[in-house]
C-alpha cells in the first residue's frame, strides 16, 4: 500500500500538463529514450525485446507487445504493472513524480525525454529459415502432418526472428519456431510466427487481422468445408481430405462478404472449435453472424479438445472413423455435438 494523502484533482491531464508520454513511459520501462528500438515489456517474465512505439490516429504515444499483441498507453501500461485500476495508476504515478507527498518521501529528479516523432508505423518481420529437421519433422508429424503439407501451406523452419531489424528469438533445441508466410503486401513480407513451446505468447506477427489461413489453398469447390481456430487443425484436416480454414484468431469470425463466396462453393460449412468454454462461446457468437452454418465440437468424453488432440491421442485410422461418422451426421441430419 501506498502511504500519501490523496490529492483531490490527480487527472489525466493534470499529469500530462507536467510530465510527457514519453517522460512516464521512460520511468517504467526502465529506459533512458523513445527510439525505433524494441524494448521489454516489463510487466512479464520475458528477456526478450518484444515491444515497439507508435503514434496512433489521435497522435497518443501507444506502446505495442508484437509478443503478446497488447497495446498499452502511458497510464494502461502502470495499470497492467500494478494490477490496478485507472484512478490508482494516477495515483502511483503522481507519488513517484513528486506531485503527491508522501511520508518520508525524498523528492524524486526526473528526467525530461524528447518528443519522440513517429515516421513509419509499418512492422517488419523477417525471418533466418532453417530445414525441416527430425525433431521438427517427428513433431508435426505426431499431428499427422507431413512436410509435403508443411510446404503446401508455407510452413517454414525457423533460425532467427528479427522485427524492424532487431533479432527477438532464436531456435534452440527446446525452442523451435516456425513461420507462417502469408506472401508480401504493399512489398512487406507478412508473417505469422510460432512458439510451440512457450506457455504463453505463442503467437506474433504481422498479418492483417482480417487474414484468413489456408484460404489460397482452398479447391474450388466442394461438399464440405471446416472452419476451425489453428492453422494446426487445417493442415491436420488437409492431411485427411478435407478443406479447412481458420481466421487470424480464435475470437475472430470470417467476413460476411467471405462467408457468402464460401457458401456458394461449399454444399456444407461447418464450425469446429475447441470443446472448452472459450470454443463454444466463440461459436456460440459466429452462429449469430452466420446461422445457415453447422457448429461442431468434440464431445468431451474424448478428452481431446480439437482435432490434432484427437489425431495424437488416438491415432489416425480412429481419427477417420470419427470424422466419417460425423460427416455422416451432417448429412443424415442427425443430431450430434451442435450448438441449436
Amino acid at each position: 500500500m501506498l502511504d500519501f494523502e490523496i490529492a483531490p484533482k490527480i487527472t489525466k491531464d493534470l499529469l500530462l500538463s507536467k510530465f510527457s508520454e514519453e517522460t512516464i513511459f521512460c520511468h517504467y520501462l526502465g529506459i533512458n529514450s523513445i527510439s525505433k528500438k524494441l524494448v521489454r515489456n516489463t510487466t512479464r517474465n520475458d528477456r526478450n525485446p518484444t515491444c515497439g512505439f507508435y503514434r496512433n490516429s489521435r497522435g497518443t504515444l501507444i506502446l505495442h507487445d508484437f509478443a503478446t499483441g497488447e497495446y498499452f498507453n502511458c497510464f494502461s501500461y502502470v495499470m497492467k504493472a500494478y494490477h490496478c485500476e485507472f484512478h490508482k495508476a494516477l495515483e502511483i504515478i503522481a507519488s513517484d513524480f513528486g506531485i503527491l507527498k508522501q511520508k518520508n518521501n525524498i523528492p524524486k529528479k526526473i528526467r525530461h525525454i524528447p518528443k519522440f516523432e513517429d515516421e513509419n508505423k509499418i512492422t517488419h518481420i523477417q525471418i533466418e529459415m532453417t530445414k525441416f529437421n527430425e525433431q521438427d519433422l517427428k513433431w508435426w508429424g505426431s499431428f499427422g502432418i507431413s512436410e509435403k503439407t508443411l510446404k503446401k501451406f508455407r510452413v517454414f523452419s525457423c533460425k532467427s526472428v528479427f522485427l524492424n531489424g532487431n533479432l527477438i528469438s532464436q531456435r534452440a533445441q527446446h525452442n523451435p519456431i516456425y513461420g507462417y508466410y502469408f506472401g508480401k503486401k504493399n512489398g512487406i513480407e507478412q508473417w505469422r510466427i510460432y512458439f510451440p513451446q512457450r506457455k504463453e505468447m505463442r503467437f506474433m506477427g504481422n498479418v492483417p487481422t482480417k487474414t484468413v489461413q489456408g484460404y489460397k489453398q482452398l479447391p474450388k469447390s466442394g461438399k464440405l468445408l471446416v472452419i476451425t481456430k489453428s492453422m494446426k487443425d487445417v493442415l491436420l484436416l488437409h492431411e485427411l481430405g478435407i478443406p479447412a480454414i481458420a481466421p487470424n484468431s480464435e475470437t475472430q469470425n470470417v467476413s460476411d462478404k467471405m462467408f457468402e463466396e464460401l457458401k456458394s462453393r461449399f454444399k456444407y460449412i461447418v464450425y469446429v472449435y475447441d470443446n472448452d468454454l472459450p470454443g463454444i462461446s466463440n461459436m456460440v457468437k459466429f452462429k449469430k453472424q452466420n446461422p445457415e452454418a453447422i457448429y461442431h465440437w468434440i464431445p468431451r468424453a474424448y478428452k481431446a479438445k480439437d482435432i490434432t488432440d484427437f489425431y495424437k491421442k488416438y491415432g489416425k485410422l480412429e481419427t477417420i472413423k470419427f470424422i466419417k461418422l460425423e460427416i455422416d451426421k451432417i448429412k443424415n441430419g442427425r443430431k450430434t455435438k451442435f450448438i441449436k
